[in-house]
């Protein structure tokens, strides 16, 4: 169904070019566009009009005419005015009207496949048959951007990246819920991961400076082919959730750059607890400190060199040796072991992996 601002626009145009006013009417008798205030139509004039089989009619010096939606009666177009023009006016209206039916109707196809693609929701052979009504490219290379934000009620997150990444028709772009989209874009044949991550760049730029400031895009890997789109949307789903888990400064993630995040996300949680008690025994590494905890992460940012870390810091040499100490004797890993080291970076990971999940319920 067309709106009714489009209406309006498209009577608003041909009557500038013309001077023949128009009006859309429901098939209920409501006037839905106009160019023109008029007083109320005879229902009973209307409605002889609706039921009978003629596709036009003049009454009282004024022409009526029907606008059909693939067979199925829609509006009813009123023309009203002295020019000698007004039937071929009228028509062209009808023509036009007709052809937005048809127009929107595929958008909404389309978008209804998208989605249900994107939500495997279609069998092998709908996809492949349903592309191909809608002249969609089943061989085409596409990638799965999931963009989250939080935006005002006045902004329309679709629209607004629509013109900020120049979308094309072989673009599939819609709302997951009320705060993310999904925008698949079409790839050439040689395009690679550092590609996606600067396209997601640009466009985060561009949603700061529209004032979306807290925007996250996650990015899939490459589908080749329409079966594998969903493929690329989970992907970019997980890297998301993942993003948020493990890395928080993080405005841009790609699926295939989440390193051991991504492994730790698919473990089952039995299995965290017993790497958690083979790494820790019985010290809990909620024990930590706050302090020592980012002293630690301090040391590993900077390859395990204690010079530079307790530069950063601004603390003694022997400061941070104590403090490494300290865990060693709680814990039984010496952090300046590359092993233990490796061993104690993961384990804290499994914690942010665990706690996380525990919110979740």
């Amino acid at each position: 169904m067309i709106s009714n601002q489009i209406l309006q626009e498209t009577l608003d145009g041909i009557h500038n070019i013309s001077n023949v006013d128009l009006y859309v009417i429901d098939l209920n008798g409501k006037v839905l566009a106009k160019t023109k205030e008029t007083e109320a139509e005879d229902e009973d004039t209307l409605k002889g009009f609706i039921n009978s089989v003629a596709e036009s009619q003049v009454v009282g010096g004024k022409q009526y005419f029907k606008i059909f939606d693939d067979k199925r009666l829609e509006y009813v177009l009123l023309a009203d005015g002295e020019s000698e023009s007004m039937y071929m006016v009228a028509k062209m209206a009808v023509f036009q009207i007709e052809n937005l039916l048809v127009a929107y109707k595929e958008r909404f196809d389309k978008d209804n496949f998208i989605k249900n693609l994107l939500l495997d929701n279609l069998l092998l052979v709908d996809i492949y048959n349903r592309a191909k009504k809608l002249n969609i490219d089943i061989e085409a290379r596409r990638v799965a951007y999931l963009i989250e934000a939080t935006y005002g009620k006045e902004q329309n997150l679709v629209e607004t990246v629509k013109q900020l990444e120049d979308t094309t028709d072989d673009d599939f772009i819609a709302a997951v819920d009320e705060k993310s989209i999904v925008l698949v874009k079409e790839v050439c044949e040689k395009a690679q991961s550092k590609q996606f991550v600067k396209t997601a760049e640009k466009l985060l730029k561009g949603l700061k400076k529209v004032g979306i400031n807290d925007a996250r895009i996650a990015i899939g890997t490459i589908a080749k082919g329409i079966k594998d789109v969903s493929r690329s949307y989970k992907e970019a789903q997980i890297a998301l959730e993942v993003d948020k888990i493990f890395y928080e400064n993080k405005e841009v993630v790609a699926y295939d750059q989440l390193g051991i995040g991504r492994l730790i996300y698919q473990l089952p949680l039995p299995l965290c607890k017993m790497f958690i008690k083979e790494v820790f025994g019985d010290y809990s590494p909620e024990e930590i400190d706050d302090e020592t905890l980012a002293t630690i992460y301090k040391f590993f940012e900077n390859n395990l060199n204690v010079s530079e870390t307790s530069r950063q810091l601004y603390i003694h040499r022997n400061t941070l040796v104590y403090r490494l100490d300290k865990i060693q004797k709680s814990t039984n890993l010496d952090l300046r072991n590359f092993e233990d080291a490796i061993a104690f970076k993961i384990a804290l990971m499994v914690v942010q992996y665990m706690k996380h999940m525990n919110t979740l319920g």
